[in-house]
């Protein structure tokens, strides 16, 4: 086996052992390169079909290039697409975009860091509790529905990868959160030769990580290997940009990069070229503890 046979035989067993363990399971999807190598991991997995949901939280600021491929490949593969989104918090301008024109000092001005709190933290929390309403994608008419299940989903397999970002290496494969979804960092089990603590109280919040193990390169490497479909943002177009994480329009910006197509990201992050810039450096509203901060009180 070579380094991502071995990579790829971990996530499906982490995959299995989640699916294994809890009832109410389901799959967090970003849309982004590494949560749709994790759901490529999980169709293997299942041979084919994932039998939990895909969950994705909308907030309203996506670029459209991002929502068309999240429901094409919802409906190409038959996932059980659910959306969960603040759309009164975006309707009533409690958004960082909306709040830009008001004087500094006004309470009602949000940082970034505060529009993420409202718009993916909160509203990821709410949503796996069933306190909003979630919405299902109708995979024959794709048109999105009020989805009749309310009940809260205890399981949530996200795509963190430990070499991301500073407080992803803090994970574990199998990670606890209390019942609003906070997690301290201090309190989490140890993990050695693959056993892992899969045996927690019933209603427990639990985050699983398949590809705790993985990196940037290796994702990349899988993707072409795999032959992943993966959104354009992440290749240059033509204006010497692209983007190397995705997330929301205004609070990110794309890198000076020439790579068109697979050969050429993978060459460019084998250059070391990038070495000295984060991956997320685009994300404008990580901060230096933005992102921390936001994880320990329930985000991805």
């Amino acid at each position: 086996m070579d380094q991502l046979d071995q990579l790829e035989a971990q996530s499906v067993y982490i995959l299995r052992e989640a699916y294994r363990h809890f009832e109410r399971l389901c799959m967090l999807w970003s849309i982004g390169k590494d949560s749709t190598v994790m759901l490529w991991l999980a169709r293997k997995a299942f041979f084919g079909h994932v039998p939990f949901p895909l969950m994705h939280i909308d907030t309203s600021y996506k670029l459209p290039e991002m929502i068309a491929y999240r429901d094409r490949l919802a409906r190409e593969f038959n996932l059980r697409m659910i959306v969960g989104a603040d759309a009164a918090a975006v309707k009533e301008g409690r958004t960082f975009p909306l709040t830009q024109h008001l004087p500094d000092g006004d309470p009602r001005k949000l940082t970034r860091v505060q529009c993420c709190g409202i718009l993916k933290r909160d509203a990821l929390n709410s949503t796996l509790s069933g306190e909003r309403q979630r919405q299902r994608l109708n995979l024959t008419t794709g048109v999105y529905e009020p989805d009749p299940d309310r009940e809260p989903y205890h399981g949530v397999i996200a795509g963190v990868r430990a070499d991301e970002e500073g407080s992803r290496s803090k994970e574990r494969y199998f990670s606890p959160r209390d019942k609003s979804g906070t997690w301290d960092v201090g309190d989490q089990p140890p993990e050695f030769w693959n056993q892992f603590k899969t045996d927690y109280a019933p209603g427990t919040h639990v985050r699983i990580h398949p590809l705790l193990d993985w990196t940037e390169l290796t994702i990349w490497e899988y993707i072409k290997r795999e032959n992943i479909p993966v959104v354009s943002l992440y290749f240059d177009q033509g204006q010497g940009t692209r983007y190397r994480s995705l997330g929301c329009g205004p609070c990110q910006s794309p890198i000076r990069s020439n790579a068109k197509n697979l050969d050429d990201v993978i060459a460019e992050l084998k250059s070391g070229q990038l070495r000295s810039i984060a991956e997320r450096s685009g994300r404008l509203q990580d901060g230096k503890h933005g992102l921390e901060e936001l994880r320990r009180e329930g985000y991805m």
